[in-house]
């Protein structure tokens, strides 16, 4: 499995608003980034519903990782993603809060 040093996050000033809005785009992740960011809890990667394979989430976890959306804490063969708020919001200010809610008023 990985450990916590291949895994590789941008830093804060290479975050890139497309990505994080292509990233942001898809359904499934943004219901991810809805439930991190709902949750207080610590939640494994494989805990977190949504209605794909285990594969398929692991997929979307990349590239909200890879876009700079999560950080993603390995420990073992568990992998931990937790929202970058406190960066988005850095870089983006507004912009995670924003999203979050107008996915709420469509819905």
């Amino acid at each position: 499995m990985h450990d916590i040093a291949s895994l590789e996050h941008p830093a804060v000033e290479d975050l890139d608003l497309v990505e994080v809005l292509q990233a942001l785009g898809d359904p499934v992740r943004l219901q991810i980034v809805r439930y991190l960011a709902e949750t207080d809890e610590r939640v494994a990667c494989h805990e977190i519903p949504v209605p794909v394979s285990k594969s398929t989430g692991s997929h979307h976890l990349k590239v909200l990782r890879e876009a700079g959306v999560v950080w993603t804490d390995v420990e073992g063969t568990r992998k931990y993603p937790r929202l970058r708020r406190e960066d988005l919001e850095a870089r983006f200010p507004g912009l995670l809060d924003s999203v979050l809610a107008g996915e709420r008023s469509t819905l």
